[in-house]
């Protein structure tokens, strides 16, 4: 059997010495309640989360965060109506242009998990065309889940052993969580360290369900239009206050 790779603890990092997680995942929520609050359209909403992924992007590069992954699109939004489906979409296509430069010069390596393809082959030649002119920046990964579901994704992985199973390349005894890990989307980049929802939502979502198996979890009632960069520095002082013992005492 491999063994899986054992958790590791935030590096030290930026913020006043303090220990900083390598890898921190959110969960973006709380758009279309911004927008309703404030008698705008949902659209209105969505266009302030992706300023509010601008500041965050910023802040998490800023304090030597080396992971950045945002759930922007799930597999269970397509339950939306088409209008905001549409508005999405095409917010995705404005900000890929606009962000390509700050990307571009801040260093920051963008990679996509989930099954973009949904989005029809305009949308993903852009992406495909952002992540190519990125793949050399090594200050920051940008992970964005479009189209994502961890159950799917775990089942691809399921069915990916299996295959290799039947196909005789490897002994199902010896499958191991390292071998399920390594068939995932996010194989190769660090352990996820810190999971942050807002909203005050408290559930996971179907958001990288196997990868937050030893990551602390924060729930915050901020709206995610509100996330700024001092609560993202909250939110990591709150990691590094904690005690993270992986099952141990």
């Amino acid at each position: 059997m491999t063994p899986a790779p054992a958790p590791t603890e935030g590096a030290a990092g930026l913020a006043g010495g303090s220990r900083v997680p390598r890898h921190v995942a959110i969960i973006m929520d709380g758009n279309g309640r911004w927008a309703k609050q404030r008698g705008l359209p949902r659209g209105a909403g969505h266009r302030a989360g992706a300023e509010a992924v601008r500041r965050a992007l910023q802040a998490a590069a800023d304090n030597g965060v080396e992971v950045l992954t945002i759930y922007a699109f799930s597999s269970e939004n397509w339950r939306r109506s088409d209008e905001e489906i549409s508005d999405l979409t095409a917010l995705m296509r404005f900000y890929l242009e606009r962000e390509l430069k700050t990307l571009e010069k801040e260093r920051v390596k963008l990679k996509l998990i989930g099954d973009y393809s949904a989005f029809g082959p305009e949308l993903v030649e852009r992406l495909n065309r952002v992540v190519e002119r990125t793949a050399g920046n090594t200050r920051l990964t940008l992970v964005i889940a479009l189209n994502y579901g961890s159950r799917a994704e775990i089942t691809g992985a399921a069915r990916t052993l299996a295959a290799k199973a039947k196909a005789g390349e490897i002994e199902p005894s010896s499958i191991g969580e390292a071998d399920i890990a390594a068939e995932l989307q996010t194989a190769g980049l660090p352990e996820l360290d810190l999971m942050i929802r807002t909203s005050g939502e408290v559930r996971l979502s179907n958001f990288l369900l196997w990868q937050a198996a030893y990551a602390e979890l924060l729930f915050l009632d901020i709206l995610w239009p509100d996330f700024d960069e001092r609560a993202f520095s909250d939110a990591l002082q709150a990691f590094a206050a904690r005690n993270r013992r992986f099952g141990g005492r």
